[in-house]
């Protein structure tokens, strides 16, 4: 049974009013840079190193390591085998929402196999922790004498440093957090907050130009030869050469992505099409890319030779050697900086900028994004009989990702984690998407888990005010196999600042991509086939990061499926085209009603108006510019005061069928049961028919227009070529002023003077001849 829609008010978005910046004393400015963020207080406590440890064990030695506990938290450094003077430097970060003590035990303990011994503690008493604000510096840590159980001095000193402090201190994000106390010290790495940044990627282009003296093995045959280029998972290939011999010309440009550093080499080999499915490799050269020429524009490289290695198998000897022979091939070889490597999907793109930084211009303005909390997520996964989710943001913007800390165990989690990025566009998107994390064991255990989506958050830089700050809860909105479900609502505070208004005024000027995507365009297909290359390597360098920002996150971020066909986009998209053509539809039945006399005094108005413009046309222009300067002063007070969010009604998420969602989310290709698609592949026949008649119909009024001239109805043509020669002899010598009043007047002429036939140049126009009759 598909789900009801839930009300349309609970896929809004919604304003609210976080208290950010923490508590100002009276008049004082904000006390901390995170002001977009609400203020978290944290105790800290930073073990840095003991000295003179007492040897506990039989072995006269001791393996030192310290528990930190406050009331049920309990946090613990790593041990030292036989170690007296242990250095630590570890962080512990406890919640003050969560204290229930009223004092801090740091114990120093001997590692044992049956029972941990006690070495010594220090005790604190937090009213008097003393408060540490940023920019402040760090405390310095001292030296505490050790006591025993009773209080008196025990052998041993410890170095420590405690204080309150908030999430802007240096210490937040490597401290161990006493809401992660459940999770395993292998699983900390994946829980704790994190910048990466994007790999720098490169188009690698490779003209092949031709080969000398190549040797093949059946000299009696003309050889169909190719090149094949590889370059780490990407393999493209040549045309055969048209010159059928052993010194080929192809004269073809191959395009790779490739990413710094740059860990694989390109790899070209010639080989002969022998027979069906069966190729000989004539020679190979591998060429590293640290090697290869950059350029920013489309200058011409050098050309270079390289020598072809052929692989023979010696008699008798059945290993493999390289021979180096005559064999030669004739490249030219670049890195293309001047393009924009395209990532994600172009329409929200983050960042617009080309490879190459000589040509990037100055940034324009800051970027803030504070992440606040997220209220009524749903859960996840089940742990121990109960539904749970471990909850974290991921944000892209340009290079920069940045991941927050995982908040274990609850639906309504607190980051209040505030990030900057640079600016260089306005016209770009920010990203913000929220995971599940499955990998609070560490690494190897939780093997072929994946971390489910929440949701995504699309914010349009260009759509926000400058200097204002947004703050508003956006619904986190999936589309399952059941429909469209909210998995909750993710809390951000927003702000863009501008540095010069006018340096992002003349941006609006410019063009949106680098000048060699115009000079030099790259085609559709090409694009999409290296847009998906350049997915590919980020989400495998990302995932290769430590701590992973896994394959399934960076390929969510970046809509890697998006260009998939599905039924519901099919159908949102072609009612978008109808939204955009209702506006040119109404001015049509406007100006209909204006031609029926449906309200005189406006028909009046508009004659009036009309012989002003014909009497005076040099007022046409300006009258046109005013009258849309007023729709646009008109339209202000209705201007949208909230950053745009997912809309489920302009996507048709929350009317879609369950079949064509069932689709949807089909693999490719298919792996439903045989009936199903060729039900799928009717209804897709019947969908396409409809769009094939409308692309028919109007290619066939193209056509009409073709053939006023073609003399393909040479009646019709001649009628059409009289009749131009008298309009052009008339026009001569009637003012345009009265040809213009006469014709207006006949359009706006009153019904009574009007028949319900299609009028003459209708019917003519309908009845030229289209190429419709020589189609099969």
């Amino acid at each position: 049974m598909m789900q009801r829609p839930l009300p349309p008010a609970d896929y809004s978005l919604k304003e609210t009013s976080p208290h950010l910046g923490g508590v100002a004393s009276m008049g004082d400015k904000l006390t901390s840079t995170y002001d977009l963020v609400e203020q978290m207080q944290y105790l800290y406590v930073r073990v840095v190193k003991a000295k003179d440890l007492p040897a506990k064990d039989v072995t006269g030695s001791c393996d030192p390591y310290v528990e930190v506990k406050l009331g049920n938290y309990k946090g613990t450094t790593r041990h030292f085998e036989k170690k007296t003077n242990p250095e630590w430097n570890q962080v512990f970060a406890f919640s003050k929402e969560r204290m229930q003590a009223s004092g801090i035990e740091v114990t120093v303990k001997d590692k044992d196999f049956v029972k941990d011994d006690f070495i010594g503690r220090v005790l604190f008493d937090l009213s008097e922790v003393p408060k540490r604000v940023p920019p402040d510096s760090p405390l310095a840590p001292q030296w505490y004498r050790l006591e025993d159980k009773k209080g008196d001095k025990a052998k041993g000193e410890l170095m420590l440093a405690v204080w309150m402090g908030t999430q802007a201190d240096e210490a937040f994000p490597e401290a161990w957090h006493s809401d992660a106390a459940a999770v395993p010290s292998e699983g900390l790495a994946n829980i704790r907050s994190k910048v990466y940044l994007s790999p720098k990627l490169w188009y690698v282009r490779v003209n092949i130009i031709e080969a000398q003296d190549l040797q093949v093995s059946d000299r009696g045959r003309y050889p169909e030869l190719y090149v094949k280029a590889v370059l780490g998972n990407q393999a493209l290939r040549t045309r055969v050469s048209p010159s059928r011999n052993v010194n080929p010309m192809w004269n073809e440009d191959l395009m790779f992505v490739a990413a710094e550093p740059f860990e694989e080499h390109l790899v070209l080999s010639v080989e002969d099409r022998v027979g069906p499915n069966k190729d000989e490799v004539l020679g190979k050269t591998v060429i590293p890319l640290q090697n290869v020429d950059r350029r920013l524009d489309y200058k011409a490289v050098n050309t270079r030779w390289f020598n072809l290695e052929k692989h023979v198998v010696v008699e008798g000897d059945q290993k493999k050697k390289e021979t180096k022979f005559s064999s030669r091939i004739h490249l030219r070889i670049c890195l293309d900086g001047g393009y924009h490597v395209l990532d994600e999907s172009t329409h929200y793109s983050s960042d617009l900028r080309p490879t190459a930084k000589q040509l990037w211009k100055p940034s324009i303005g800051v970027l803030e994004l504070g992440i606040l909390t997220a209220q009524g997520l749903l859960p996840m996964k089940t742990k121990d009989g109960r539904g749970t989710t471990d909850a974290y943001c991921v944000a892209k913007y340009g290079q920069k990702w940045i991941r927050t800390r995982t908040i274990i165990d609850n639906f309504m989690p607190k980051w209040n984690e505030q990030y900057t990025w640079e600016v260089f566009d306005p016209c770009t998107v920010i990203t913000i998407g929220v995971f599940d994390n499955c990998h609070l064991q560490g690494g190897d255990k939780a093997l072929g888990t994946r971390d489910s989506r929440i949701g995504k958050v699309r914010i349009r830089l260009s759509t926000l005010e400058t200097d204002r700050v947004y703050t508003h809860s956006y619904p986190l909105l999936v589309l399952h196999q059941s429909g469209v479900k909210k998995m909750g609502e993710v809390q951000l505070a927003v702000r863009f600042t501008c540095s010069s208004l006018l340096n992002m005024l003349h941006i609006y000027s410019q063009p949106l991509l680098p000048k060699m995507h115009y000079l030099h365009p790259l085609s559709v297909t090409q694009l999409d086939n290296l847009r998906h290359q350049a997915t590919q390597i980020v989400s495998m360098r990302l995932s290769r990061a430590e701590p992973p920002l896994r394959k399934e996150v960076v390929e969510y971020m970046l809509d890697v499926d998006s260009h998939m066909w599905s039924m519901r986009k099919s159908k949102a998209n072609f009612f978008r085209i109808m939204g955009v053509l209702s506006g040119l539809i109404a001015v049509g039945k406007w100006f209909d009603q204006i031609c029926n006399w449906k309200n005189p005094l406006t028909t009046v108005l508009i004659h009036i108006l009309f012989i002003i413009l014909v009497l005076y046309p040099e007022l046409i222009l300006p009258t046109i510019f005013l009258y849309l300067f007023l729709i646009g002063i008109w339209y202000f007070r209705w201007r949208p005061r909230k950053p745009p969010h997912m809309d489920t009604r302009l996507s048709h998420a929350d009317t879609v069928h369950p079949d064509e969602l069932d689709e949807e989310f089909d693999t490719f290709p298919s792996s439903r049961p045989p009936d199903f698609v060729r039900m799928r592949y009717d209804r897709l026949r019947s969908v396409a028919g409809r769009i094939q008649t409308v692309v028919g119909d109007l290619a066939t009024q193209g056509e009409r227009l073709q053939s006023l001239l073609s003399w393909r109805d040479p009646r019709a043509t001649a009628l059409f070529v009289t009749f131009c020669l008298i309009a052009a002899i008339v026009l001569y010598v009637t003012p345009f002023s009265v040809v213009a009043l006469l014709t207006g007047i006949y359009v706006l002429r009153h019904p009574r003077f009007r028949h319900k036939l299609p009028s003459v140049p209708l019917n003519f126009f309908r009845r030229l001849p289209a190429r419709t009759d020589s189609m099969l």
